[in-house]
């Protein structure tokens, strides 16, 4: 705060009392500044300490313990938290300092490491807002010269727009003969609906694809104005979901006609009389790009109400060929030599084998199971190496550099096991790979095979989400549903192709394709035509 002349003390004694309290003034903010920056180191260690433990949750999210993915999401929630409130303390001790830098007191901040800022996405159109400049020089009223400008940009949102769209079919009639003629009604994606194909895209890859159930989608769209009762939205996704099977049935064979599938499957509560039981959601990933493979991935996925193996042997009834999967005894029938039209070709996986040692390295600083981690990783960190090469280059590489590391690590397994108790915890995950030894090993016979079934989880992914947001199925056909609409997002997915606007498209078009021209509509075909047209 300045002072002027007058203001100042004539007397020695009132100069030493404003000079005491200037000092008593400048202690007080100093050490206000000292708790903010302490608080502010703090907030930023801890901050840093719950994005590593998030990091390894995130890891370990769909391993053994289903109790990780509800402690995952609560850091979540307290980083968030605790990012903001670290950035309120900023912005106060910012004001802090800055009113007392009015008072002619210096305190320097604590600056919080920012992350770094990626430039705003180039696609989207600019607005400028042009400042007014002076006219004439503020200094010597001189005509001003444009030297440049700087240009600070601002991401902004704008609000989503509905409409109603009026299909208008007019009427004419012939003077000569009264005849009325008039064009025919246009075909909507659901009959009977109101519901053009963005909005029903929309609700159905918020509800699948984004997790957000009904309910909330219906709140939602009442804040902004418009009503969509639960009933009227379910009516809707019923409907759309039966426009769309001919594309789920047309992926289901694109993935049963290739020569090596991933399967797994993850519970679904389904709602029953007064509780939930458990039903379960099946995927089987065709994805051959590891091995140069040029034919497009897709995942297509099954309801059942139970785990029985009666239900994967329907799923793959027509199936022959290769299979990585987990050690599900449900498959055994699978494997059999004599099964029509053929055996299927289990492939376990090195995930699952990696994951028994992982965790007593973890947890008990197991010596053996972290030397049989060291060991099992040096085989997969040969195996990057082989990612998008031929099945006989990957051959190659697996002969000359994996082979070696798997006959020597089969040894040590069976030296330490013979040394272990059974009933050990060690001794369990040895046992449980050397059981397996040759459903795991199959890879270093076949170019085609990877060495984990992590395709197929990855693919289960969004459904571990999806449990904790809509909670339960309300029924086996509500389960049946979202297995079809799974089939149809994530087989977007893996082909880069955006969900929503892909459903967009061919809910529009599907009512009038010709039946036997439905692999035009695939997520693959459908992009390569856009591209096609974009580029002509």
């Amino acid at each position: 705060m300045k002072r002027s002349i007058d203001s100042l003390p004539s007397d020695l004694a009132a100069a030493h009392a404003m000079i005491m309290a200037q000092r008593d003034a400048l202690r007080a903010a100093e050490a206000r500044a000292g708790a903010a920056e302490s608080e502010a180191k703090f907030r930023a260690l801890l901050i840093e300490k719950l994005k590593y433990t998030i990091a390894k949750l995130r890891h370990e999210q769909f391993g053994q313990s289903s109790e990780r993915s509800g402690v995952l999401e609560q850091l979540e929630l307290q980083l968030t938290d605790m990012e903001e409130d670290a950035a309120q303390a900023e912005a106060a001790a910012r004001i802090a300092i800055e009113a007392e830098a009015r008072q002619k007191i210096t305190v320097q901040p604590f600056e919080r490491r920012k992350p770094a800022r990626r430039p705003l996405p180039a696609h989207l159109p600019r607005e400028r807002i042009v400042y007014p400049s002076p006219s004439v020089c503020p200094c010597c009223g001189g005509i001003l010269h444009k030297l440049g400008e700087d240009v600070t940009e601002t991401l902004e949102l704008i609000p989503r727009q509905w409409k109603v769209i009026q299909h208008v079919r007019e009427k004419f009639s012939c003077r000569s003969c009264e005849a009325i003629t008039q064009p025919p009604a246009p075909s909507h994606p659901i009959a009977r609906g109101r519901a053009g194909p963005g909005l029903l895209a929309h609700i159905l890859f918020a509800k699948y694809g984004l997790h957000l159930p009904l309910n909330r989608q219906s709140a939602v769209y009442a804040r902004e104005g418009i009503e969509l009762d639960v009933s009227t939205l379910a009516d809707w996704v019923g409907a759309s979901a039966a426009t769309l099977m001919p594309l789920v049935e047309a992926i289901r064979a694109h993935v049963f006609a290739a020569e090596r599938i991933h399967a797994d499957d993850t519970t679904v509560p389904v709602m029953a009389k007064g509780k939930t039981r458990t039903g379960r959601l099946w995927t089987y990933v065709r994805d051959d790009r590891p091995f140069g493979g040029r034919d497009p991935p897709a995942a297509v996925f099954f309801y059942s109400p139970d785990r029985g193996a009666k239900h994967p042997e329907q799923h793959l009834g027509d199936y022959a060929g290769l299979m990585q999967a987990d050690a599900y005894a449900g498959f055994n029938r699978l494997y059999g030599a004599a099964r029509k039209p053929g055996p299927i070709i289990e492939a376990a996986c090195w995930a699952h084998a990696r994951r028994k040692f992982f965790d007593l390295a973890r947890l008990t600083k197991a010596p053996i199971a972290m030397e049989a981690v060291e060991r099992i990783d040096a085989l997969f960190a040969i195996e990057r190496d082989t990612n998008g090469l031929t099945p006989p280059q990957r051959l190659h590489v697996r002969n000359e550099r994996s082979r070696p590391v798997v006959i020597a690590l089969e040894a040590w397994l069976r030296d330490q096991r013979a040394k272990l108790s059974g009933q050990s915890e060690t001794g369990k995950a040895i046992a449980y790979s050397l059981t397996r030894w040759g459903a795991l090993t199959r890879f270093l016979d076949d170019g085609r095979l990877c060495m984990t079934n992590n395709a197929a989880e990855r693919a289960l992914r969004p459904l571990a989400v999806g449990r904790h947001n809509w909670t339960f199925a309300g029924s086996d056909e509500g389960g049946r549903r979202a297995a079809a609409i799974y089939t149809l997002i994530e087989t977007a997915k893996l082909n880069d192709v955006d969900p929503q606007a892909w459903l967009t498209d061919v809910l529009a078009l599907l009512q009038d394709h010709p039946a036997k021209r439905i692999a035009d509509l695939l997520p693959w075909n459908w992009k390569r035509a856009r591209q096609q047209k974009a580029a002509a």
